[in-house]
C-alpha cells in the first residue's frame, strides 16, 4: 500500500470504514463486509485503508495485524515462538527501526522471487507440477536468480542457492549489528 498521511485515501485506494459496532463498511461496494473479505482484498493486492467512521483516524495496521493474529491462531502458524519473542524484544530497542525495514527488505526479496519463480511456472501442466513436487524436475528454462531446474541437479543446487542466501543474510545482519556495537555471542 501506498504510502499517504495516516486517516487519508488515496485515489487509487478503497477505503474501508469501521464503525464503533465493530463492522466495516465497504465504501466502494457501499455494503458491510467481513475480516475475511478484508483478507480476500488483500490477497488480490487491492490496496485498501480502513478508516474509523467516526473520527477518521487511519485503522489499517490494526485491522492488517488483526488479520495476521487470526491466521496465526488458525493452525498453520508462519512465526514461531522464539521469533514473535526476538521481534517483541526489538521494540523499543536502539534497533527497532533498522529490524522493520530489514525484515520489510526480505519479505519483498523473497515475495519478488516467489513471484518470478511463479510467472515461470504459468504454463506448467499438472503433470510438471507434480513431477516438481514429487522432487522429479521436469525440463524446464531457468528462472534468472533461480537454480536451474532442467540440469538434473536440482537438489544441490537449490541447497547451494539457499546456503548463499542464509550467508549473504548472515552477513548483512553481522554487519548491521556491528554498524550499532553489538556483537553476536
Amino acid at each position: 500500500m501506498p504510502e499517504n498521511t495516516p486517516g487519508t485515501a488515496t485515489a487509487s485506494e478503497r477505503v474501508v470504514k469501521k464503525y464503533p459496532n465493530r463492522r466495516l463498511y465497504d465504501t466502494q461496494t457501499s455494503a458491510y463486509i467481513t475480516l475475511a473479505e478484508v483478507k480476500a482484498l488483500v490477497m488480490q493486492n487491492e490496496p485498501i485503508v480502513v478508516k474509523d467512521a467516526k473520527t477518521g483516524e487511519d485503522l489499517t495496521r490494526s485491522i492488517l495485524l488483526q488479520i495476521i493474529l487470526d491466521e496465526e491462531a488458525g493452525g498453520a502458524p508462519m512465526f514461531t515462538e522464539a521469533m514473535l519473542v526476538n521481534i517483541i524484544r526489538f521494540y523499543g530497542h536502539a534497533m527497532q527501526g533498522f529490524m522493520g525495514s530489514y525484515l520489510e527488505r526480505n519479505v519483498q526479496m523473497f515475495t519478488e522471487m516467489q513471484g518470478r519463480f511463479s510467472e515461470q511456472m504459468k504454463g506448467a501442466s499438472p503433470d510438471m507440477w507434480r513431477n516438481f513436487l514429487g522432487m522429479q524436475m521436469p525440463a524446464m528454462p531457468p528462472v534468472p536468480g533461480m537454480p536451474d531446474m532442467a540440469g538434473g541437479n536440482y537438489q544441490a543446487q537449490s541447497q547451494q542457492f539457499f546456503q548463499q542466501m542464509q550467508e549473504q543474510m548472515q552477513k548483512q545482519t553481522e554487519q548491521m549489528l556491528t554498524a550499532f556495537g553489538i556483537k553476536r555471542p
